[in-house]
């Protein structure tokens, strides 16, 4: 094949490296039968196998007690949520994100005590949770995300709201390294984003709920820059993201909402209205396989639509097109305030 051939806006002549095992990845240009391969054995090529068994992990989290139970799902298939194994300490508000491989817990409250501890699983394999490595500080009701290789924890309460903002390189363990400011010191706030660009969204900072939108390039540090706005100022509502578009679902204003919004990742501006939850709920764990998003538990997450304080209810959405949640099954053991992510890079728990 010709150069020319190749520009023929067909097939690009310049590699861009993958993203991912997932179908909905990118693998563009032109690529030697060596090198597919090499990628395909290191677990980084698309592949249709990998487009509707993305898992993903529900852990911590708060019922009549705090809970260590890490709970895990196959988001292309509806269903209940079974047991994968614990966290070291039974944590609540904490927030989680993940590779294609690993998953990586990390802050929270931990039986009234706020912690810096991080942890990390084996997506593919069960089991407990291990040390990674600790937070710059103490922290509770942050939020988390990233890209397959670096992953952001953002914001949260420390004694006090705070703005900043540190990273990871998933693949090795240690002690997380300053990123930057988020434009507003909040906590309680989402966060989700593509393979590029990490968005914060919502919140409070203490004296008000916030609509607040900021974002940032994950693969270089920085203070983050405004987006736009919520459609309604809330926090603890809970995010996650396909490759291109983010969802925002549930919250709390006055109450707890079933508001869900969207917004283009690749796009500044306001966020626009995506459908409605079919029971309003907070403090949810928001997941993805970047088809489907999934908001499991949470305050006033029932099936009957009550109150409860121990929501088991999974409710799920096409993320592609608008439209209001349906049912996807129970959480093994009901919980609020957990935190959520998969290996189809999936959004967090608030």
């Amino acid at each position: 094949m010709s150069y020319k051939q190749m520009t023929g806006n067909i097939i690009s002549a310049t590699k861009v490296e993958p993203d991912g095992k997932f179908i909905t990845s990118a693998a563009s240009g032109v690529w030697s039968l060596q090198e597919q391969y090499d990628y395909v054995r290191g677990g980084n090529w698309p592949s249709q196998a990998n487009g509707s068994d993305i898992r993903g992990l529900v852990g911590g989290g708060y019922t009549n007690s705090f809970s260590n139970v890490i709970q895990s799902v196959q988001i292309g298939t509806n269903g209940n949520a079974i047991d994968f194994g614990d966290l070291t300490t039974a944590t609540k508000g904490l927030a989680a994100l993940a590779s294609s491989t690993r998953a990586v817990f990390g802050g929270g409250d931990a039986s009234n005590t706020r912690t810096d501890t991080m942890e990390y699983v084996t997506i593919a394999s069960a089991g407990d949770a291990t040390d990674f490595g600790n937070l710059a500080t103490a922290n509770e009701a942050l939020a988390a995300g990233g890209s397959a290789t670096r992953g952001i924890f953002s914001g949260g309460y420390t004694g006090s709201r705070i703005n900043v903002m540190q990273y990871i390189t998933i693949a090795n363990t240690g002690n997380t390294t300053d990123f930057g400011d988020l434009t507003v010191s909040r906590n309680a706030q989402g966060s989700a984003g593509s393979t590029v660009r990490l968005v914060n969204l919502g919140g409070s900072n203490g004296s008000a709920n916030q609509d607040v939108m900021d974002y940032v390039t994950i693969a270089s540090t920085g203070n983050a820059s405004d987006f736009g706005n919520l459609t309604v100022a809330r926090l603890v509502g809970a995010a996650c993201s396909s490759a291109t578009r983010l969802v925002y679902m549930g919250g709390y204003v006055s109450d707890n909402v079933n508001t869900i919004d969207y917004i283009t990742i690749a796009n500044t501006g306001n966020a626009s209205d995506f459908g409605d939850l079919s029971s309003a709920s907070r403090s949810g764990a928001a997941l993805s396989n970047r088809t489907k998003a999934l908001l499991a538990g949470g305050h006033g997450n029932n099936e009957d639509g009550g109150t409860g304080n121990t929501g088991y209810w999974i409710q799920a959405i096409t993320i592609a097109t608008t439209g209001n949640s349906s049912g996807f099954g129970d959480l093994l053991a009901g919980v609020s305030d957990p935190a959520g992510c998969s290996d189809g890079h999936g959004g967090i728990a608030a």
